[in-house]
Formats: structure tokens, sequence, C-alpha cells
């Protein structure tokens, strides 16, 4: 079956940047919707960011003017460019491909992103 897998998590200073990616298996799967979830130690997941399939984008307000979610041409890989990083955005991040109303969606193992101060 379709298999997420992200990567570009590490640690960061305050105000540094990261890029995660998504990348989806499956030779005909594609990430048509998808977003990006975080967890914090002792906090329940929230969404950061999501990517509809026509490419309309939300984001929660902790992050909008800083994060953006994006796509390949292939619909392949989904990453998420993360800039002006605080320590709040310290959490286990999670991409998510939403397969529709009728069908469960898939999920990655995680990437931590530590920010320092």
């Amino acid at each position: 079956q379709v298999r997420l897998v992200e990567s570009g998590g590490g640690l960061v200073q305050a105000g540094g940047s990261l890029r995660l990616s998504c990348a989806a298996s499956g030779s005909f799967f594609r990430l048509d919707a998808a977003g990006w979830y975080r967890q914090a130690p002792g906090k329940q997941r929230e969404l950061a960011a999501f990517i509809t399939s026509s490419d309309s984008t939300d984001y929660a307000s902790s992050v909008k003017g800083r994060f953006t979610i994006s796509r390949d041409n292939t619909r392949s890989t989904v990453y998420l460019q993360m800039n002006d990083l605080k320590p709040d955005d310290t959490a286990v991040y999670y991409c998510m491909s939403d397969n529709g109303a009728f069908r469960p969606p898939y999920w990655g193992q995680g990437t931590q992103v530590t920010v320092s101060s």
C-alpha cells in the first residue's frame, strides 16, 4: 500500500529555516490533497498547513506568513517551507494525504523539528 515518508527535520536556531519533504510511494498514487500536522509534547496534534487538489492553501494563524506548503509537478512529494522559526514551532511534524470523505487518510511517521532560542 501507499507509504508516506517525511524528511528534513532537525535542530535550528530561532529565526532560521527548514524545508520538510513528504514523499509518497506507489506508481499511481497522487497527493491531490495533503496537509502538514504537528504535535508538541503533551499537546494535541494540530493542523499547520493544508493544500487542496486545486492548489488553494490554508494555514494555522500561528504559522501564516512564515510557512508555505507546496507540491512537485507529479504530486508525489509535498513540501513545507518553514521560515522565521520560533521555539513554539518545536514539534513532531506529520504529513497526511486526504483521500476524500469515503476513504481513510494516509499518515507519515513524522519528523522532529526543534527550534532553540
